[in-house]
């Protein structure tokens, strides 16, 4: 794959992804958002991918939007940027992915991707690149790594689902608290409230994303992952017994499906486990 504005490289299945504008600390484009979207679909149709990091380029995750694109929307008249197209028409929806129009609009497709995504976010994690973080699985977090949401010292809101989300993961008066306030805080407190979930020395960060991901490419069914991942995702929408009833049926699914013979098979006869790819 080749993109103006991010790297992709895969090994050992695992697709590492960087936003690649470090002489601005990442700081988000129209052009990055297009790319990444790309790039993100086109790992989740790809049989040799089994999970992905995103990270970025140089000393930061991503600054936010970039201001020059901000300060564009910001004089007299100017209207705000149409959403872009909801999935490309090329996009093969990827088996197992969520089907809901929720996890398909501008930012909030990467629960709709059937793979773990992992952040590791090194450095400045603000605004908009704070909201890309949130909507990845899991997020790894480098030691120096500063977080905001930035958006109430912009004149602007909390955007692209992020008053949804936020909540959900530390809380509504830990939500409140970082919305309203937009302070800055560093990769220790995110760990605390249950926003990352390791902090690890920053030149460990992808080593520490990369084995965590290599353990899971190696041991665990990519169609289990897949479902378990539409399951959580899609059961925030959901009462208990519907959440159940999906179980059950998915169960089922599981018993009729190629890794559950294999599952069983690697665990009697004592070896490594030869999952198919999705």
């Amino acid at each position: 794959m080749t993109f103006q504005t991010i790297l992709c490289e895969i090994a050992d299945g695992i697709a590492t992804v960087r936003l690649n504008r470090p002489d601005r600390l990442n700081a988000w484009t129209r052009e990055m958002h297009h790319e990444l979207r790309r790039a993100m679909h086109e790992l989740a149709v790809d049989p040799a991918v089994r999970a992905i990091i995103l990270t970025g380029a140089g000393r930061g995750f991503c600054a936010g939007a970039d201001m020059n694109m901000l300060s564009s929307l910001s004089g007299a008249g100017a209207a705000a940027p149409a959403a872009a197209a909801e999935a490309p028409s090329s996009y093969a929806v990827p088996k197992h992915g969520s089907t809901r129009a929720d996890f398909r609009m501008t930012y909030s497709y990467f629960p709709s991707i059937p793979k773990p995504i992992v952040a590791a976010i090194n450095g400045p994690c603000a605004g908009l690149g704070l909201v890309i973080s949130l909507y990845c699985d899991m997020r790894f977090a480098g030691q120096s790594a500063v977080f905001t949401t930035a958006f109430a010292q912009r004149g602007l809101i909390a955007e692209h689902g992020i008053s949804w989300l936020l909540p959900r993961l530390v809380g509504l008066p830990n939500a409140a608290d970082l919305l309203y306030s937009a302070r800055k805080f560093g990769a220790d407190e995110a760990g605390r409230l249950g926003l990352v979930q390791r902090v690890v020395p920053d030149a460990e960060l992808l080593d520490a994303a990369r084995g965590y991901l290599k353990a899971m490419v190696d041991s665990v069914s990519p169609r289990s992952v897949a479902v378990m991942k539409r399951q959580i995702w899609d059961g925030m929408f959901q009462t208990m017994s519907e959440a159940t009833a999906i179980a059950n049926y998915e169960m089922e699914q599981s018993f009729a499906a190629p890794d559950f013979k294999e599952g069983v098979a690697h665990f009697l006869e004592k070896r490594a486990p030869k999952f198919n790819p999705l």
